[in-house]
């Protein structure tokens, strides 16, 4: 089939997106291609149709698990076998699907990075016919960038195992320098780059410096119709906001990665579907979000980079019809933003001072825990140690840098379970325990295909169908682990952590003090960047694409700054138009104030007294009092 009939079979689209078919060529010709395009440009179908016209499989690299279990579930409703595996799966079942990739019909595979640390991984892929390698958000491989996640400098381990399989980067942002890091790091033997521009015509770029936020927030939902979200540092301030537009009449809701999951999807939903008119969320949200009739964005706070900024800007207005990207800035917020800024880059011995909490936190002992997960709620680690929770989450991230542990902020799997026994085994099980009969029956009729891999299973669903409370159904599955027949793993949705080496001493503990100093160094640039836009008066497109490299960008004519200078340059011409018609008048007359406003054709009245008054106050025309005369 050719690309366009996969297009038409699987999508259903009869026509490519700027860049797209260019792109997939590319990558079938065996290159290894980094693609730039902006949020929403369709950068998954890049990767997902050249996989599809080749045979093998293709294993796709994510930092991000909702993304990843969006477009498993995705491709699997188009008939398209894909299997995720992230952290928090237990080995036999990471066993099962990788062994499914080498030899079942499996034709993607997406994998966290943190998973490609592990041998038994790398082991299987080696034995995988793998025709393309596709990393998503390659930006977080560059440690100039913005979201650097240190697993992902693993990825080049990939090529060893398959050194003639292309490499097919994406992302949304990148700058020179970035991009230059992407491709080195990645090994790139025969670089391609395709870089759509980063303009976005449609939105209107605004900075409005707002003492009272509140009511800016506000003013905008009022006066700007359609669908929107606000984004905000804090899980408080997002809970509290959402209340407050409700309250004004406005239907909104919160949103941040402390919910539980199936209340997130379901807050998702509901603004997708716009029966929420406005999400109030921290960057946890909107990853993977294909919501075309975003009509506004604002950060009631300051983003802690451009390219973070424009790609959240860069969620209205994907139907390409205007829409606004709106920041509320105030010098408290640089105040707030430089003590962060601090916090965010604890000493050495403060990281070595949370790598031994957390080992007491979880009772390793030392030379323990390689390989191990455990769940983390910071909130409590943080009060029984006594540990600043923003210098506790960096210092982490620090110690996943030199691997000592990786760290996913949020993880949710949800309860899956396997039969361990075949057909015969359960069967006589049955007929001896005559009471499990009709649970087991119903674990069979409910969920096929559990003897050959682990299935998804939902406890309040199967207490409905056996008249038992979600407790009892718990309860009975770990039963039935116990007697060996199932392995039964349940949900979770908390952020994890996993020892990559067992617990060292202190003196083993060796932190890389000038990779803090350039992370830090790097912090401050983009910090520094994002007060600059702030608070220059030029184009904010402009500034925006000069950023990424665009040196020579027009201005866009709709941001704040470009608007202001149209009245302006309006204010002058009406200006001149009025004095050229009040000369003309006075040249023939003398009249009275009154005479003089209601002959002159142009301006309102307020414009007409404003240049009345500068002409008298130049000496360019006079008046004794009633009359006015050159």
């Amino acid at each position: 089939m050719t690309i366009e009939e996969i297009l038409k079979q699987y999508w259903n689209h009869d026509h490519f997106r700027p860049m797209q078919a260019e792109i997939i060529k590319s990558v079938l010709l065996g290159h290894d291609t980094l693609a730039l395009l902006p949020t929403g440009g369709g950068k998954s179908i890049c990767f997902q149709i050249p996989a599809l016209a080749k045979e093998g499989v293709c294993i796709v690299v994510s930092p991000l698990i909702a993304l990843m279990k969006d477009q498993v579930e995705n491709l699997r409703a188009k008939g398209i076998n894909a299997v995720a595996i992230v952290s928090g799966m237990g080995r036999r079942e990471i066993d099962l699907t990788l062994d499914n990739c080498i030899y079942g019909s499996v034709k993607f595979l997406y994998l966290s990075p943190e998973r490609l640390l592990s041998e038994l991984v790398r082991e299987r892929v080696k034995y995988m016919k793998v025709n393309l390698i596709a990393i998503d958000e390659a930006h977080c491989i560059s440690q100039w960038g913005y979201d650097f996640r240190p697993p992902y400098l693993h990825i080049a381990d990939l090529r060893e195992l398959h050194p003639d399989v292309p490499v097919l980067a994406l992302t949304a942002t990148a700058t020179a320098q970035v991009k230059q890091d992407i491709q080195d790091k990645l090994q790139f033997k025969s670089p391609v780059v395709y870089q759509q521009s980063f303009e976005r015509r449609n939105i209107s770029y605004v900075v409005q410096d707002a003492e009272n936020k509140l009511k800016r927030l506000l003013d905008i939902a009022n006066g700007v119709k359609g669908s929107g979200i606000v984004y905000v540092r804090s899980r408080k301030d997002a809970a509290e906001i959402a209340r407050f537009y409700t309250q004004n009449g406005i239907k909104a809701d919160f949103y941040h990665a402390g919910l539980p999951m199936d209340e997130r999807a379901e807050r998702q939903e509901s603004w997708k579907n716009n029966r929420t008119r406005v999400i109030v969320a921290t960057n946890a949200f909107g990853m993977g979000i294909d919501k075309p009739d975003v009509r506004f964005v604002i950060h009631k706070d300051m983003p802690e980079s451009l390219e973070a900024y424009y790609q959240e800007a860069g969620r209205g207005g994907r139907d390409e019809q205007k829409a606004y990207g709106v920041l509320l800035y105030t010098h408290a917020d640089r105040l707030r933003q430089e003590k962060m800024f601090m916090q965010s880059f604890p000493t050495v011995d403060e990281i070595k001072h949370v790598y031994h909490c957390l080992a007491n936190y979880y009772q390793l002992a030392y030379e323990a825990g390689e390989g191990l997960s455990f769940d983390l709620d910071l909130g409590e680690f943080c009060s029984r140690f006594k540990l600043d929770a923003i210098k506790t989450l960096n210092a982490l991230k620090f110690l996943e840098k030199d691997e000592y542990l990786s760290f996913n902020e949020s993880v949710f799997l949800p309860s899956r379970f396997r039969f361990e026994v075949v057909n015969e085994v359960l069967y006589n099980f049955q007929i001896q325990n005559a009471g499990w009969d009709p649970f087991i029956k119903t674990l069979l009729r409910s969920y096929g295909g559990s003897f050959e891999n682990y299935v998804k299973i939902k406890e309040y669903d199967l207490s409905r169908r056996t008249n038992l409370s979600v407790q009892q159904v718990v309860d009975g599955l770990l039963q039935l682990q116990q007697f060996g027949l199932i392995s039964y793993m349940q949900q979770t949705d908390k952020p994890q952590v996993t020892y990559l080496k067992a617990r060292q001493q202190s003196a083993r503990l060796f932190i890389n003090k000038n990779y803090i100093k350039d992370r830090k160094e790097n912090y401050r640039l983009k910090m520094e960047a994002v007060f600059a836009y702030a608070i220059h008066k030029k184009c904010r497109s402009q500034m925006l694409l000069a950023y990424f490299d665009e040196t020579n960008a027009h201005k866009c004519g709709i941001c704040d700054i470009c608007l202001e200078e149209k009245r302006s340059q309006n204010a002058d011409e009406i200006l001149d138009n009025i004095t050229n018609e009040i000369v003309q008048q006075l040249s023939v007359s003398t009249p009275d104030i009154g005479t003089l406003i209601t002959t002159i054709n142009i301006g309102t009245e307020k414009e007409k007294m404003e240049t009345i008054r500068l002409l008298l106050d130049a000496g360019k025309i006079k008046t004794d009092g009633e009359k006015y005369y050159l």
